[in-house]
């Protein structure tokens, strides 16, 4: 029965469990009797799978196999004897570093410390090569320089470990890995107390009590994924759906957090929301209505799993009725466990209407399979991304060495998004950064030089001036400022943009051989299109509806808990979805210059500062490249 399906160890994190077993599909483990509702509503459904759906649920699981979904036992025991050997590590280390700060040899063999998974393995939804995301626990007297010194320099002396990198600064700092042949990232946390046992559970909220903010950030990696676990009704069903909708993002180019789209948590967090409406459904089911679900959500009201709680520990949290800057995210996914966070800050009015596009066409291509009438393989297939639009930005990140590369990439990638948020103030109706970069054509660049390239739509009429000269200075400011303060940037290291229209003697320079076919104009292309933007109603950046000037100002806009009006469930046709979802007011700013300030606020400070930097470049800092783009003209 569903309702006492078993969670995994959903309450505490252990490095000894099977994710990745799956269990036989029959009605029996796909429907259940009575159960607590899950989540902010009652759900929408909750018949049980009929025995069609049973068998689109086994040859959705057959289509996975090919795309390596799943790990042979052989390979999942190896992950397990990585993560032992790991977690032994740790708690020698402690004990090392606790007697070397004067405690008796006996208790510091008892003060513990331990390692914990999160993310896509601890969902149990990870592919074959993943990485792992762990997080080490101390107790309280270990800290966070001991960490990125001491135990970075016995992770450099372990002999099976390689590719070691430390990332002190990160918003969430990490130590980057490979251990034995499996990528390991690991954060740490030090708890408030004496010792961290086996038995140490992280659900309790007010073990966040007087941690610092670092810690607090890791600690919620974990929280998060075993709070998502509690809130979904059958987690074999939520398991297999979600490996399904990860796949498909990843082929269709949405899956990237850094670059504006979703990241593992936020997939995971609308997939655990599906199975809450639909609690007894088969994944094929699932899968399907996921794509109809959010086609139907009135964005940016929240997706919330469970009803938000403040423990008055003064970590700041979601709220758009306190804080400014949360009225405007576009697409808000809240995680479930204090303190709540949105997930999807980085999503911007473009990578949301690309979204929403892709579940357009899925939720097709999902009543095709239904109806026979096509294999799940199609909902797989990669689109031509080249042939949706006519114009591009081409984005050149390069380096002197593949060491400096790997860096200057990683900071390149981190603010695109920001380009296109200028971008989406200028003329252009949908800027669409495509997130596999490619690398350099040349022999002698092929690890030392990367392209991004970014598809628009160009709004307004036919013919009108755009220059984008602003937008891409402004980006290029933006990364160079970075880049030196945090001391990233090194000799060599180059960043440029360069528009193309899509022909082939344009853009064949920067892809291989082997794609060029892409290159040829594709008419069926589902984009948005600037004749069809024209009809619509006028819209601020948080994607609400934006009053005329002479209208009287917006009534607040109160989010009763309740998730969904009305859904008949006959006609498929849903009324109101994700406009009640929340308990929250969410105020509506009906000026765009208000907006554009707040979402503007970080990528624009102190660029004066950097642009006399890079101005001086030859003198300063050699080697930046500025590219001005001066009368950079769309026609």
């Amino acid at each position: 029965m569903w309702g006492n399906s078993p969670r995994g160890g959903a309450n505490t994190t252990t490095t000894t469990i099977n994710h990745s077993s799956t269990t036989p599909l029959t009605s029996a483990n796909m429907t259940g009797g009575p159960t607590k509702n899950l989540g902010m509503t009652a759900p929408i459904s909750v018949a049980g799978p009929e025995p069609k759906d049973l068998e689109l649920t086994q040859s959705l699981e057959e289509a996975l196999r090919p795309y390596d979904v799943f790990e042979s036992d052989e390979e999942l025991t190896h992950r397990l004897s990585v993560l032992s050997q790991l977690n032994d590590l740790v708690k020698t280390w402690v004990k090392d570093v606790s007697v070397e700060k004067s405690m008796p040899e006996n208790v510091a063999a008892t003060v513990g410390g331990k390692v914990f998974t999160f993310g896509s393995y601890r969902l149990g939804v990870h592919n074959k090569g993943a990485d792992i995301d762990t997080l080490f626990v101390a107790p309280r007297h270990i800290n966070r320089e001991d960490y990125f010194s001491s135990f970075l320099e016995v992770l450099r002396q372990h002999e099976v470990v390689t590719d070691l990198r430390a990332v002190p600064d990160a918003f969430v700092p990490v130590i980057k890995f490979c251990f034995d042949g499996i990528d390991i990232d690991l954060t740490f946390a030090r708890l408030a107390l004496k010792e961290v046992d086996d038995a140490q559970d992280l659900s309790d909220p007010m073990l966040l009590k007087n941690l610092d903010q670092k810690c607090v950030r890791s600690l919620n990696g974990c929280r998060v994924t075993d709070e998502i676990l509690r809130q979904v009704p059958n987690v074999e069903n939520f398991r297999l759906t979600l490996r399904s909708i990860k796949l498909w993002a990843k082929r269709h180019g949405i899956y990237s957090n850094v670059l504006g789209f979703l990241g593992g948590v936020s997939w995971a967090m609308l997939t655990a929301r599906v199975c809450q409406l639909y609690p007894n459904a088969s994944p094929s089911t699932l899968l399907q209505k996921f794509f109809l679900v959010y086609i139907k959500w009135q964005w940016p009201n929240p997706v919330l799993l469970k009803k938000p709680e403040d423990y008055g520990l003064g970590f700041p949290v979601w709220d758009p009725r306190v804080n400014v800057h949360d009225r405007f995210h576009n697409m808000p996914i809240i995680t479930p466990a204090y303190p709540q966070q949105n997930s999807t800050f980085n999503v911007t009015k473009s990578t949301l209407k690309v979204m929403q596009e892709e579940f357009k066409s899925s939720l097709n291509i999902c009543e095709e399979i239904a109806q026979g009438k096509c294999e799940w393989d199609k909902l797989f297939e990669t689109p031509n991304f080249f042939s949706k639009y006519r114009h591009f930005i081409v984005l050149e990140a390069a380096s002197a060495s593949e060491e400096d590369q790997l860096q200057w990439e990683g900071l390149v990638e981190s603010k695109i998004r920001h380009l296109i948020s200028q971008l989406e103030r200028e003329n252009i109706s949908l800027a669409h950064v495509w997130p596999k970069p490619y690398p350099g054509r040349e022999e002698d660049n092929k690890k030392t030089t990367c392209y991004w390239f970014v598809g628009l739509v160009v709004g307004g009429s036919a013919g009108a001036h755009l220059d984008l000269t602003l937008p891409i200075k402004t980006f290029t400011d933006i990364v160079m400022r970075s880049a030196i303060q945090i001391n990233v940037w090194k000799t060599g290291m180059r960043i440029e943009a360069n528009y193309k229209k899509r022909k082939e003697s344009a853009l064949a320079p920067y892809l291989p051989e082997s794609e060029h076919w892409k290159l040829k104009p594709d008419r069926k292309s589902s984009v948005v299109t600037p004749a069809a933007q024209q009809t619509t109603t006028p819209q601020s950046p948080n994607g609400l509806k934006r009053p005329s000037p002479s209208s009287p100002p917006p009534p607040t806009k109160r989010m009763n808990s309740g998730g969904v009006e009305m859904i008949d469930e006959e006609s498929n046709s849903l009324s109101g979805i994700g406009s009640q979802d929340s308990n929250l007011t969410s105020t509506q700013n009906s000026t765009e210059e208000t907006a554009a300030a707040v979402d503007c606020k970080e990528s624009r400070g102190d660029v004066a500062v950097v642009a006399d930097k890079m101005e001086t470049a030859d003198n300063g800092v050699n080697g930046i490249k500025e590219r001005r783009l001066e009368g950079f003209v769309v026609d």
